[in-house]
């Protein structure tokens, strides 16, 4: 507790830029604020102030320590809010990026509830299937689907995705079921053109290794929710996420098909550009998604 409040005297001393003041706005005795940033000052064993009749101005080390100090205080406020009676307070501007598809469906329904629980919260949402630089263009959390790739920013994982096959049972009555994967090529199947960024082909577990079948037919198109429309209506086998096409497997607009070969999850994931000093309506919207996305029964509710 004594170094928590020299601290905090510290970090006062330094704004209102004198003794005094400080004293004043902590409610105590100009003496009691200089005890403790001697004491301070004589733990660490640095100069933090430089102290003259007329006014108070910082060292070197000081100017460094006080930024660290102000960024503890931060974080012990915001623990405290997170759990106190009084429920979280956040506030600011919050600026969100995530995939086109996977945006409209999962990530603008969800704001205007999370707008209604946190009223000092501004929310700005850029939908985009380039990969933006969070870090460059000033992006508090982006939301991507799939494998990512090693870099510096910090990923928390808030669901797993699947990629399946499926079609519509008017489909698979007219053509049949394929039963091995091999057998797609005798099949309609709805894929994405060459211009898009499925670069790799679907992929099924066959013999136990992962791999990459490039099937073909008459329709293909560079937007996935248009193929999505299609295989619901009838018109081939598609290879979608369970983001995308849960809802249809629960309602049995859509049946899963070779799911006995289906390829190993991969993930969806919120990712940061940094795990420190994270701002409290940064870490209350990450806890909102993975609170949805956690619920199965969430991707089986959210229609097609």
């Amino acid at each position: 507790m004594d170094r928590l409040k020299q601290i905090e005297s510290f970090v006062v001393v330094a704004a209102r830029g004198s003794l005094t003041a400080a004293a004043g706005a902590e409610g105590v005795a100009p003496a009691v604020i200089g005890r403790r940033i001697d004491a301070l000052e004589e733990r660490l064993g640095v100069k933090l102030l430089l102290r003259t009749t007329r006014r108070i101005t910082l060292t070197h080390e000081g100017s460094a320590f006080l930024e660290d100090c102000q960024r503890i205080l931060t974080d012990i406020g915001n623990a405290e809010a997170s759990v106190s009676a009084g429920g979280v307070k956040a506030s600011g501007f919050l600026r969100v990026t995530a995939p086109a598809g996977f945006g409209r469906r999962h990530v603008a329904p969800l704001m205007p509830g999370f707008l209604a629980r946190h009223p000092d919260v501004n929310l700005s949402l850029n939908l985009s299937d380039r990969v933006v630089d969070i870090a460059r263009e000033g992006v508090d959390v982006a939301v991507r689907v799939g494998d990512l790739p090693d870099s510096s920013l910090v990923s928390v994982r808030l669901a797993d995705n699947r990629r399946l096959c499926v079609a519509a049972p008017a489909y698979l009555k007219r053509a049949g079921l394929p039963l091995h994967p091999s057998e797609l090529g005798r099949h309609e199947c709805l894929t994405l053109s060459s211009d898009a960024s499925q670069s790799r082909g679907w992929a099924f577990v066959v013999d136990g290794e992962v791999s990459h079948l490039r099937p073909s037919g008459r329709l293909d198109c560079s937007d996935g929710q248009v193929l999505h429309a299609w295989c619901r209506q009838g018109m081939g086998l598609a290879w979608r996420s369970t983001w995308e096409v849960e809802a249809d497997i629960a309602s049995g607009a859509l049946l899963p098909v070779l799911e006995a070969f289906a390829a190993p999850p991969n993930g969806i994931y919120a990712v940061v550009p940094q795990r420190k000093h994270l701002p409290l309506r940064v870490r209350l919207w990450i806890d909102y998604l993975k609170q949805h996305y956690g619920d199965a029964a969430y991707w089986r509710s959210v229609p097609g």
